[in-house]
C-alpha cells in the first residue's frame, strides 16, 4: 500500500515538474497579445475585403444598369444579363483568392514560395481540382456558343426551368415549382433551349365515333376568330388538323398553334376550355371517361 502511495506520489510530482517547465517555456503575455493581435488584423482585413466586394458589385451593377438603359446597347437584354451574372461571378472567385492570399500571409505562411516550388497547376491537380477545371472550360464554351442565357426557358438532364445565373462553375436553374438548382457545368450534356424558337401548343379535344364532327369542327374555327386576337402571343395558327388518334390511342380533334417561347401552355389551356365551353353550349356531350381507363 506504502509502496502504490509512493509510485502516485512519484508520478504527481513528475506531472507537475512537467507542468511548471511548460508553463516557464512559454511568454504567454507576448503570445496572448501576438493571438489578440492577429485576430485584431483578421477581422480588419475581412472587413476590408467586404467593404471592396460591395463597392466593387455595385459599380457593376451601376455600369451594366447604365448599359441596359443606353441607346447604344446592341445587345439583347438576356444576354447582358447573362454576362453580368458572369462578371459578378469572376469579381467574387478574384476578391476570395486575395482574401485567402492575404489571410495566408498574416499567418506567415510562404504562399509566393510554395506556389513557385510546388507549381500551382500540379498542386491543384493533385489536390483534385480536375472537376473545378473542368467546370471552367464547360461553361466557357456554353458562354461562347451562346447555348442559353439567364431568362431562358430550358431543359437540362432531367431539370426544367428557366435560367437564373450562369456561373464559372455552376448554372441556377430555377424549376417551375420554385425549386432553385445548381448544376456543375461539367454535368450539362445536353440543352434544351426552350426560348430560341416559336414554341408548338398541341390541343385535343376527345371525342367518340358517333360525336357530331362537323359540328364541333364549325364550333372550333368560330372559337379560333374570337379568341386569337386576344392573345398577341401567337405566332401561327391556330390551325386545326381535324380528326386523329391521340397519344394514348383514342379519338381526338386536334388543334395547333405557335407562340412566343414560354407562352405555349397558357395559350393551350385558354384554348382548351374555351373549346369545351362552346362545345358544352352547343349541348354535344364528350366522352369523360373511357374503355379500359
Amino acid at each position: 500500500m506504502k509502496l502504490e502511495f509512493l509510485e502516485f506520489h512519484l508520478l504527481s510530482s513528475s506531472l507537475q515538474h512537467l507542468w511548471s517547465k511548460f508553463i516557464e517555456h512559454y511568454d504567454w503575455e507576448k503570445l496572448l497579445n501576438t493571438v489578440t493581435s492577429r485576430l485584431f488584423q483578421f477581422i480588419l482585413l475581412s472587413i476590408l475585403f467586404l467593404i471592396i466586394r460591395w463597392v466593387g458589385k455595385a459599380i457593376i451593377q451601376k455600369a451594366f444598369n447604365k448599359y441596359r438603359d443606353s441607346k447604344l446597347a446592341t445587345v439583347s437584354a438576356n444576354r447582358t444579363d447573362t454576362i453580368h451574372s458572369l462578371v459578378l461571378n469572376i469579381f467574387t472567385y478574384i476578391i476570395l483568392f486575395f482574401w485567402i492570399y492575404a489571410l495566408l500571409t498574416l499567418m506567415g505562411v510562404p504562399v509566393g514560395t510554395l506556389i513557385a516550388g510546388a507549381g500551382i497547376f500540379s498542386l491543384a491537380l493533385g489536390l483534385g481540382a480536375q472537376g473545378f477545371v473542368s467546370d471552367i472550360v464547360t461553361g466557357f464554351f456554353i458562354l461562347l456558343e451562346q447555348q442559353l442565357d439567364v431568362g431562358d426557358a430550358v431543359k437540362i438532364n432531367a431539370i426544367e426551368g428557366t435560367v437564373t445565373a450562369i456561373g464559372l462553375r455552376t448554372t441556377q436553374i430555377t424549376s417551375y415549382d420554385g425549386t432553385l438548382n445548381f448544376i456543375p457545368n461539367r454535368n450539362i450534356q445536353i440543352v434544351s433551349n426552350l426560348s430560341r424558337n416559336a414554341m408548338r401548343a398541341l390541343i385535343e379535344i376527345k371525342v367518340n365515333p358517333n360525336t357530331p364532327i362537323d359540328d364541333i369542327t364549325k364550333i372550333i374555327k368560330e372559337v379560333n376568330e374570337q379568341l386569337t386576337p386576344k392573345f398577341p402571343e401567337i405566332t401561327k395558327g391556330p390551325t386545326y388538323l381535324g380528326t386523329s388518334i391521340s397519344a394514348d390511342g383514342h379519338l381526338a380533334l386536334q388543334v395547333i398553334v405557335y407562340t412566343t417561347p414560354g407562352e405555349q401552355f397558357t395559350v393551350q389551356r385558354a384554348f382548351l376550355s374555351a373549346y369545351l365551353r362552346a362545345i358544352r353550349e352547343a349541348g354535344i356531350s364528350l366522352p369523360t371517361i373511357y374503355p379500359g381507363k
